[in-house]
Order: structure tokens, then C-alpha cells, then sequence
């Protein structure tokens, strides 16, 4: 498993425990040391899961509302936990983390959804993630590092 993508799970625990429990906001630090403690006790990502969790709780509302757009058959609500968490991740990458290439963004997401998710979760959160892109592609919002070849990462 890469660096990048054990920071992803760590995140997506975090975000997962922090919607179960209604979201609250000050107890994301605590929440992160757990699932970094449970999950991975030596791991030095040097913050990237904090950059992931407070990013997409920063942006919640603005993901939520992608979401909602490109998912127009479910409400937020309905949405499993972990398909609901998986796609704010997926968007908070493909559309406001401006270091994260879509490929990455949406492949890492749908790795996610099905290691994580129920049996359908994988091609959910690729349709859906897939659309997005393409909107954003035929809006001419593709960031930067999307413009330029990918490199790897570890």
C-alpha cells in the first residue's frame, strides 16, 4: 500500500467517525490521532491526512452540493456513510486540492469505495466522480497538474 493511499484510509476512517457522530468539528483532531494510532501507530505522512479531513470538512457544504448535483437520485442523507465520505474525499481532490491530478483523485476514491464500501459502492462513486470530471473538462476547470505529465508517487 502506498504512503498516499494509507493516508486516504486514515482519512476516510476520520471522516466516517466524524459523520457518525454528527459531525462534530472539535473533536477532529482526536478522531484523526485515533484512526492514525489504530491504523498506522509509526506512519509519518508529514499531515497529509489533516490537509484531507480539514479540507473536506472545511468544505463540506461546497461538496455536498457537487454531490448532490452529479448524484441527483439520492439525497446526501441517503448515501451510505462510506460512499457519502469516499465522494467528499473524491471531490475535495478532483476539484479544490489543486496538488492532486484527477486520475489520481478518482482512481484512489473508487479503491477506496470498494475496499471499504458495499458491493455497487466502486462503480457509485466512479459514476458519479466520472461525471464531475467530465463537467469539469467541458467547463475548462481542469487544474493545472492535470495539464501536465503524471508523475508517480509514493
Amino acid at each position: 500500500m502506498s504512503n498516499r493511499h494509507l493516508s486516504r484510509t486514515i482519512a476516510l476512517q476520520a471522516l466516517y467517525q466524524w459523520d457518525f457522530l454528527g459531525g462534530h468539528d472539535e473533536k477532529l483532531p482526536e478522531m484523526i490521532a485515533f484512526n492514525r494510532t489504530e491504523f498506522a501507530p509509526k506512519f509519518d505522512d508529514e499531515g497529509f491526512v489533516e490537509e484531507l479531513v480539514h479540507g473536506v470538512v472545511k468544505h463540506r457544504k461546497q461538496l455536498d452540493e457537487i454531490i448532490q448535483r452529479f448524484a441527483p437520485d439520492y439525497t446526501i442523507e441517503s448515501i451510505t456513510l462510506v460512499d457519502r465520505n469516499v465522494l467528499r474525499l473524491g471531490v475535495y481532490e478532483l476539484k479544490i486540492a489543486d496538488r492532486i491530478p484527477a486520475k489520481v483523485a478518482i482512481n484512489e476514491a473508487i479503491e477506496l469505495a470498494k475496499g471499504f464500501g458495499g458491493q455497487a459502492s466502486g462503480r457509485f462513486v466512479n459514476g458519479v466522480l466520472g461525471a464531475i470530471y467530465k463537467d469539469m473538462v467541458v467547463k475548462g476547470e481542469v487544474k493545472p497538474v492535470d495539464q501536465q505529465p503524471l508523475q508517480p508517487t509514493t
